[in-house]
């Protein structure tokens, strides 16, 4: 009888040992845990292209060549999904930044006395000079892609000067824009018949909220 204890005794040990295994095994299967680190979703600041981030939503299935994605961001919602195409593409991205920038005071459209309450009054007033509209290493880029918030129906007019100031000729040219409740309306369409050239793509709306799977949803239909 001990000999049969002690024999169901190992019988068991081996047993728990082999549950304990499996059960490491399956915990470090790819989930991530502390180990898989923040991901670098790139959501501020410039950057090269080849970039991807960490999260499994990388670019390397889509090819649009050389992609500038340019953006004007004025409350920073246009600039957090500029990031996340310049991460899924491995574009360069270009803040278009006005000369005299825009303040809170001049955001406020329900003060008829603010600035782009002018602007918006008076279509003289919309030609903003920028800092910079002509990115370096222009003529290298197949695919542009532009993003503006949508004021009073149509594209935040500071993206008009980079519009104008560029030739658009042999490349892609795709728009996007952000807003709380606003559809893209024909912002696109405007920003195209301003523009010298270019094989323009329907143009698409996000919100701030918007995840990252998204945006990579629209970008791979542009690649089809």
């Amino acid at each position: 009888m001990k000999n049969t204890a002690k024999l169901f005794i190992m019988i068991a040990t081996a047993l728990c040992l082999i549950f304990a295994l499996a059960f490491t095994a399956c915990a470090n299967d790819g989930d991530g845990g502390a180990s898989g680190g923040a991901n670098n979703n790139g959501e501020g600041g410039n950057q090269t292209s080849g970039n991807t981030d960490n999260d499994g939503e990388g670019g390397d299935d889509i090819d649009l060549g050389d992609v500038l994605v340019v953006y004007f961001s004025a409350t920073n919602n246009t600039e957090k999904i500029a990031g996340y195409i310049a991460d899924i593409t491995g574009g360069t991205q270009f803040e278009l930044v006005p000369q005299t920038p825009y303040t809170t005071a001049d955001l406020n459209y329900n003060n008829r006395d603010s600035r782009v309450s002018k602007e918006h009054d008076d279509e003289s007033l919309r030609d903003i000079p920028l800092v910079k509209s002509i990115p370096d290493n222009w003529d290298t880029y197949e695919t542009v892609i532009i993003g503006y918030p949508i004021w009073w129906g149509i594209a935040a007019w500071p993206v008009n000067s980079f519009i104008k100031d560029n030739n658009f000729k042999g490349k892609t040219v795709a728009p996007f824009c952000t807003s709380a409740s606003s559809g893209i309306g024909n912002s696109d369409t405007q920003l195209e018949e301003m523009a010298n050239g270019g094989n323009w793509k329907a143009g698409m709306r996000f919100s701030s909220s918007d995840p990252k799977s998204v945006v990579q949803s629209w970008i791979k239909a542009l690649n089809g």
